[in-house]
């Protein structure tokens, strides 16, 4: 089993080892590129550059696949949650027809790197299938289909289901896959070690100085490199970008079936938000593994009930044996649909950054290593010009807006609270978390399986939202931009890049 952002684990975290890199410190060396973050963006595109013949550093702020990737429903398909019809009359036809041209190429990107590297990561080719199941859905699916054809991508109406479930109509479109997206992930870190590449796990970046090159601040010490790639979800610190995307959480499971009547391809409801259905061998079992009931993140006041919600659906369609892993992910959507790659708003030419996938992280990260590697290379980048981050158009003021809030004000500095002076406290039950007001001031309080309580700022360290708690994931998550907390203030995944702040309670009462 491999550690994660969050309380539960995925069905790739609860099924794999972790990855043993062979670095434990930043050797001594000057790097061409040092790639912040270790999913499945970060590590393929450090590969890519490392064949290419650039010394690349990945620094991973906890484990490989700790994040996101390691969260995945892992849907590999070019049927985009921005339909093509949107693309078109958002950008234009030549856009639709780049954005298709992209994930095709993605999906063959990542079979080619499993072939060439062996990774044994049940890859299989699939069809998708998205039905509709009232006359609303129906019309929008007509739209879809005649988009679909008129930029080539073969799709057609079907008049069954791989699972049994009431629709009016559907279509079935060609050419999409699946895969373990861990064991890929570890199949690259490998062959990117074995290519001379380093990884350096439980390694934060903290600060970048612009030198003679850049100087990387990390919690393991000092990297210098020519250039710097944010492959972390979401870019840290404060920039544009965080305010063009919107973040998301959304909610899976993994179950075993009495009648082993698994589907073998990919299946989308057109609800909003929508289910996905899917099944996978792992070490031997298959298992029927279903997403949905998304929200933005820390915008639902008991996010256990999207698991109940999740759970019931699924055993309205399925004969379930067994529930062997739920869990839930976090997401990015972008402000138009398309994600940002290439260079970081607002800073010199030589950062780089990959974000705003939406649900389409596993496809978008083949898209942007082909695309950064391009960049950096400084080759004819065919896709830059397309999810460049800096069509977006500058907001007047951005500039003291981030002078203001980037830095949190300590409002409890050297503030101690015993439990009496919090009579809150006393029907708190263990497991239960709450923001409570004592004084003028708010405090995040959780109280864990031993009676312990734990104290915070509730303040993110990003900018200035007040964080909620997510019960099923037992997380302190920001509602604004997407940060998240465990539940004792340990940054778990940016753009916040400090700890909330611990409140000292001393002569507490257990209760």
């Amino acid at each position: 089993m491999i550690a994660r952002d969050g309380y539960c684990n995925s069905i790739w975290q609860a099924t794999s080892n972790p990855f043993v890199t062979t670095y434990k410190e930043i050797p001594n060396k000057r790097f061409d590129a040092v790639i912040v973050g270790g999913g499945i963006t970060g590590i393929s595109t450090a590969l890519l550059l490392q064949e290419a013949g650039k010394s690349c550093m990945v620094a991973e702020a906890a484990n490989l696949c700790f994040g996101t990737t390691g969260g995945t429903t892992a849907h590999l398909n070019t049927l985009l949650d921005t339909p093509y019809a949107t693309i078109q009359n958002k950008f234009s036809k030549e856009a639709a027809l780049l954005v298709l041209e992209s994930t095709r190429r993605a999906i063959q990107f990542i079979q080619d790197n499993i072939n060439r590297y062996q990774i044994d990561c049940n890859f299989r080719n699939a069809d998708a299938y998205l039905f509709a199941k009232n006359e609303k859905q129906e019309k929008e699916l007509d739209s879809i289909l005649e988009t679909l054809t008129e930029i080539g991508l073969p799709a057609t109406y079907y008049n069954k289901l791989p699972i049994p479930i009431s629709f009016r109509k559907a279509i079935l479109v060609k050419e999409q896959a699946k895969f373990n997206p861990v064991r890929y992930v570890h199949g690259l870190a490998k062959a990117f070690e074995d290519a001379g590449g380093v990884i350096i796990e439980n390694c934060r970046v903290t600060k970048v100085d612009q030198k003679e090159g850049l100087e990387i601040h990390t919690t393991k010490g000092t990297a210098v490199a020519d250039d710097i790639i944010y492959a972390t979800h979401i870019p840290p610190g404060v920039n544009l970008l965080h305010l063009r995307c919107i973040p998301y959480r959304s909610y899976a499971m993994a179950v075993t079936l009495l009648n082993d009547n698994y589907p073998d391809d990919l299946i989308y409801d057109m609800d909003d938000p929508y289910h996905y259905y899917r099944s996978q061998s792992i070490d031997g079992r298959q298992y029927l593994i279903v997403g949905g009931k998304d929200h933005k993140t820390a915008h639902e006041e008991n996010t256990e009930t999207r698991f109940l919600q999740l759970e019931s659906h699924v055993r309205s369609l399925f004969e379930v044996e067994s529930i062997h892993s739920k869990w839930s992910s976090q997401f990015f959507e972008s402000a138009d649909g398309l994600p940002y790659i290439g260079h970081l708003p607002a800073n010199p030419e030589h950062f780089y950054v990959a974000t705003g996938y939406g649900g389409h992280g596993m496809i978008y990260s083949a898209v942007a290593a082909i695309t950064l590697t391009d960049l950096l290379l400084n080759k004819e980048a065919r896709y830059a010009d397309l999810y460049d981050p800096n069509r977006i158009k500058p907001i007047a003021g951005f500039s003291n807006f981030v002078t203001h809030n980037v830095d949190v004000l300590k409002q409890f500095a050297g503030k101690f609270f015993t439990g009496d002076d919090l009579p809150a406290l006393a029907d708190l039950a263990s497991g239960e978390a709450r923001i409570v007001k004592y004084e003028n001031h708010k405090l995040a309080i959780y109280k864990d399986e031993r009676g312990t309580i734990h104290a915070l700022n509730p303040t993110c360290t990003h900018l200035k939202c007040e964080v909620n708690w997510n019960s099923a994931e037992k997380s302190w998550d920001c509602p604004c931009h997407g940060a998240r907390y465990s539940y004792d203030g340990k940054l778990l995944t940016g753009p916040a890049d400090h700890d909330l702040e611990k409140i000292n309670i001393r002569s507490l009462q257990k209760h």
